[in-house]
Parts: structure tokens; C-alpha cells; sequence
């Protein structure tokens, strides 16, 4: 299991599997042509991704001692529908227009309504129909998780960190919303973004329920795993994602160049540059961030000051120091050698390089 993609080749087939199978078992309450499109649209959603979340939970269930387990997959594959509610949500907060190459939930309603004449505002049904699909993929994910076949034992030892988990992840949404509306951009601000709204969710949580399944309990190792592994990997996948949303290729991102900084996002690359930067390139920053019809001169004026203040540097140390730490911690657990290799290799994959 030497490439670093192999863990997520391992996992991807049977949650890709377990999602249909959910899917089919939905269909029959969407045999209304006026229902159809949202059980459609949930498809296309939930059609891509990387299946990280998924991937850090099975391989937590494999390091606490876990067999192969279809149950397990399923349960895993749940939080793909947890992730892609906090997708269509997050577009809607941030006015997306473009998702994973395709238009965000809103936009593709919201064209509906103007196309199809009817009454009333197409962007205020847009968004509104988005709010009920992201509810509905909320709801599935618990229920999915719930009927996954695991023990009911099993169950309901993880379910304090489930719960948790869905907590924290409405807290982050919160927070990311906040930093942008009071305009700020500090260091601890932006880690605490980097933390609740993304990192806690798609490693630290993942992982803590996949060994607190298997180990039917929460021994000391197991947090202290979560928190000085998970944890940190979370921080630097989220890092790595802000880096992306600047400098990365639409084609690997799914969304347009610079669309961050469209969006005004307060990332720890917009934190570090301000910090660091001159009246001028200060006042560039805070004159452009944010603003609806940036073009591409802005965006690369904005990219010129993030590299040219040593901000994009700086992040990239900061990935690799998160990282290294991650790595140190993992080798000194006591998990399963197969699924401490694997869960090496889901650090790099998830913080690596991809522009």
C-alpha cells in the first residue's frame, strides 16, 4: 500500500456501493415527477468527492482492531451525505455559483424557477430549495448511519461522537460566517475557522468513530490519537483547501479560479498576508477581497500580495510542520501496522500538493 492514494482505492468501491444502495432504498417516495429532481439532484452530489471522511473512519475501524465489515462502509458512507448537506448549505452562505464542475444546488433551482415562469423571486426558491436539500441529505446521514447493520452496541458508544461532530460542524459554518462579516483576519481566527469548520469533521471525527466502533469504548490512546493526529492532518487538509481556493486548477477544484477570494473568505493565507503586508498592499487586500465582479487582474493582484508577503510560503511550512507532527504521533500508536501505513498515507493524500 505504498501510493498514497491506495487507502482512499480501498475504501471508494463500497462507499460508493453503500450509497446506491441507501439511494434505491429512497426512490420509492420519489415516484412524484415534482419530487424526482431532488432525489436526482442529491445524485449528482453525491456522485464525486474524494471520500476522505469515509476513508478515516474505516481506517480508524481497522487500526482499533476492526475485521471487514459491510456495516462498516455503510456507516462510513454516511458522512458523504453529511458532507455534501454542509456543501450545498455553504454555497448558499457564500453565494457559490459553481460546485465540483457543476452549478451549486441553488443556482440549478433557481434557474429552474426562471425558466419555467413561475411566481416570485428564482433566487429566493433557489435558495430556499437548497436549505430543504441540504436538511434532507442531513437527515438521510443520520439515518443511514443509524440502519447501517453495525451492532447496535457498537452504535451507541459512537453516538455521543457522532453527535458531537454534527455540533461542531454547525459551529464552524457559524464561525466561517462570522469572521467574514465582522472582517477580521487573525491568525487564531483563521485556525479556529480551519479547525471547527473543516478539520475536526473530515479527520479528527471520522477517525474517532471508526476506532471508538471497533474498540466498543474510548481508552486514553484513542483521543490522544484523534487530537495529536486527526487533529492536526484536519488543520492541514484546510489549509491546504485555502490554498487551493486561490492558486488551484478549476479543473481539480470544481470551482472557479480565485472564487475565495470572490467570496471574502478570511483564510490564514488572507491573515499572514495582512500581517505582513505593506500600506499598499494592505489597502489592495481589503479593497478587492470580497468583492462580487472581481476579475482576474484582481485576483492575480491578490495572489501577487499573498505570495509576495511570504503568505503562501508560510502556509505551505505550516502544512508540512502539521504534518510531520501528525506522522510522529501515528508511529508511536498502538494501532495495527496495516492501518497505521494506511492512515500515513491519507495524511499525505489529503494535504498534499495539487496545483
Amino acid at each position: 500500500m505504498t501510493p498514497s492514494a491506495a487507502p482512499l482505492d480501498h475504501v471508494r468501491p463500497g462507499v460508493d456501493r453503500s450509497i446506491r444502495e441507501f439511494l434505491d432504498r429512497q426512490r420509492p417516495l420519489f415516484d412524484d415527477p415534482q419530487l424526482a429532481v431532488l432525489l436526482s439532484t442529491a445524485e449528482d452530489f453525491l456522485s464525486g468527492g474524494k471520500r476522505l471522511r469515509p476513508a478515516f473512519c474505516y481506517w480508524g475501524w481497522r487500526a482499533a482492531g476492526g475485521g471487514e465489515e459491510s456495516g462498516l462502509l455503510m456507516a462510513a458512507a454516511s458522512l458523504e451525505l453529511l458532507q455534501a448537506s454542509a456543501l450545498i448549505h455553504d454555497d448558499v452562505m457564500d453565494a457559490s455559483d459553481v460546485r465540483r464542475g457543476m452549478p451549486s444546488a441553488h443556482r440549478r433551482f433557481e434557474r429552474v424557477h426562471a425558466e419555467s415562469g413561475w411566481h416570485g423571486s428564482a433566487e429566493q426558491f433557489g435558495e430556499g430549495v437548497a436549505v430543504l436539500l441540504g436538511n434532507l441529505l442531513l437527515v438521510w446521514s443520520g439515518e443511514m448511519w443509524r440502519t447501517s447493520g453495525l451492532p447496535a452496541e457498537a452504535l451507541a458508544v459512537a453516538q455521543p461522537v457522532h453527535d458531537h461532530m454534527l455540533t461542531e460542524l454547525m459551529c464552524g459554518q457559524y464561525l466561517d460566517l462570522l469572521e467574514q462579516a465582522q472582517g477580521e483576519s487573525t491568525f487564531d481566527g483563521a485556525l479556529r475557522v480551519a479547525l471547527y469548520k473543516s478539520g475536526k469533521y473530515t479527520v479528527e471525527q471520522p477517525l474517532r468513530l471508526g476506532l471508538v466502533l471497533a474498540a466498543r469504548g474510548r481508552p486514553a490512546w484513542i483521543d490522544r490519537l484523534c487530537e495529536q493526529y486527526g487533529r492536526q492532518i484536519g488543520i492541514a487538509f484546510q489549509l491546504r483547501d485555502d490554498i487551493l481556493g486561490v492558486f488551484g486548477d478549476p479543473a481539480e477544484t470544481g470551482k472557479p479560479a480565485g472564487d475565495d477570494l470572490r467570496e471574502g473568505k478570511r483564510t490564514m493565507l488572507i491573515a499572514r498576508a495582512l500581517a505582513e503586508a505593506s500600506d499598499a498592499q494592505a489597502e489592495a487586500v481589503r479593497s478587492l477581497l470580497g468583492a462580487p465582479d472581481l476579475d482576474e487582474a484582481g485576483v492575480e493582484r491578490l495572489r501577487s500580495v499573498i505570495e509576495d508577503t511570504g503568505a503562501l510560503a508560510a502556509c505551505e511550512g505550516m502544512i508540512k510542520s502539521y504534518l510531520d507532527d501528525a506522522l510522529h504521533t501515528l508511529d508511536q500508536a498502538p494501532i495495527d501496522e496495516t492501518a497505521r501505513t494506511a492512515l500515513a498515507a491519507l495524511a499525505v493524500a489529503a494535504t498534499a500538493r495539487r496545483t
